[in-house]
């Protein structure tokens, strides 16, 4: 294609979703769809032959769960609103509140229609980078254990939990500890227990069978509580690259950057925010060095990966190629299906890259193209 492009892979995606669903069957719990990772519904279809619910954080994601996927949705939001919850609470089956204010404001709205829970905090997370580690000291997120009364309100049926960030099961069995030593006196009180998401279950190097023992575990101590995950990651790891191209190569007191079709702040905003490095197809991250390698018999050529933004640090770098780039050619960045297709921004009316799905017999199908409507609608 002559324009860049989101493409979905349906047999990746399948196979994560087979090997969630082999999860949740196992370890008999109930996983279900985080729309702060995956939200694009004109693949709900495929979805919903392997798992039957998801989970929202807002009105138009509660909304996308009832009029799109077709059922109520697991909802938690940091602060609901007098504008909003009445409509929230219709669209969802389960209603999670952030702190016992706002339990104290909204539960009389909600409870005929929803399961109420709290979110807790077990003031234990393992995540490193600060940007996403919900249990660091002066979070917003959750209720301490010393805030809590010992009899639970009646209409309280569950506690969420979320300290993970695309963790390994390993991480959750040290942090299953923490929850439970600050937690479980309550548990007799409950009906379910939502441990959140970051379950990066679908990564090649996650243990799940360890997992399973972990689930195993918890029912054997709980029995009576249903117990819910909800990755977002894990649904869309490695189903898909964003395809890029070259438009032009500048250079600048020896560094050479090659300026994409792209753009990180607008369409990769995880690369400048966490930040972390994509993998580029037939290319490798170099720290610090820049030019050409003089290594005999590998010839790298480097480059710095600018986006087409106006904003001055909308750039990744530094990349080792085989090959001088041309303009034209195309830079794939691969894994750009989770978290990057919802962060995605319009700043600066930069050209959005379409969406596609790979099908299963070969075919690309285009589920989406953006135009000038759509960035100019924003502004209505």
């Amino acid at each position: 294609m002559d324009t860049p492009i989101y493409i979905i892979e349906e047999d990746k995606l399948r196979r994560n979703l087979q090997l969630i669903s082999e999860v949740a069957s196992k370890g008999d719990v109930e996983i279900i769809l985080a729309f702060k990772a995956f939200a694009l519904w004109k693949t709900f279809p495929i979805f919903r032959e392997y798992i039957r619910s998801t989970t929202a954080s807002s009105l138009s994601e509660a909304r996308l769960a009832f009029e799109e996927f077709g059922s109520k949705a697991h909802t938690f939001s940091p602060a609901y609103t007098d504008a909003e919850i009445d409509e929230i609470a219709r669209c969802s089956s389960h209603l999670t509140f952030n702190s016992l204010s706002q339990y104290e404001r909204y539960h009389e709205r909600t409870r005929e229609q929803c399961s109420l829970g709290l979110r807790v905090n077990p003031e234990y997370s393992e995540v490193g980078t600060l940007l996403y580690n919900p249990c660091a000291p002066g979070t917003r997120f959750g209720v301490t254990a010393d805030k809590l009364p010992d009899q639970l309100p009646s209409d309280i049926e569950g506690f969420h939990c979320h300290c993970h960030c695309e963790s390994g099961a390993d991480v959750l069995e040290r942090t299953l500890k923490h929850i439970e030593e600050k937690f479980s006196p309550w548990f007799p009180q409950l009906k379910w227990l939502n441990l959140g998401g970051g379950h990066l279950m679908t990564r090649k190097d996650y243990d799940v069978p360890l997992l399973l023992r972990i689930l195993r575990g918890l029912h054997e101590r709980y029995p009576w509580l249903k117990v819910i995950l909800e990755p977002g990651s894990a649904f869309a790891w490695q189903t898909g690259p964003l395809v890029s191209h070259v438009v032009d190569i500048v250079e600048d007191k020896g560094i050479r950057t090659a300026i994409l079709d792209v753009s990180f702040t607008c369409h990769m905003p995880d690369c400048l925010e966490m930040p972390y490095y994509p993998d580029v197809r037939g290319a490798e991250v170099v720290s610090d060095a820049f030019g050409e390698s003089e290594e005999p018999g590998n010839p790298a050529f480097l480059y710095r990966l600018g986006g087409n933004s106006c904003l001055s640090g909308d750039y990744m770098g530094n990349w080792s190629f085989d090959h001088e780039l041309q303009v034209g050619e195309d830079v794939i960045f691969e894994d750009m299906i989770h978290y990057t297709t919802v962060k995605t921004t319009m700043f600066n009316g930069i050209t959005h890259p379409a969406i596609g799905m790979l099908r299963t017999d070969g075919t690309l199908e285009i589920l989406r193209r953006f135009g000038y409507e759509d960035y100019r609608d924003r502004m209505d």
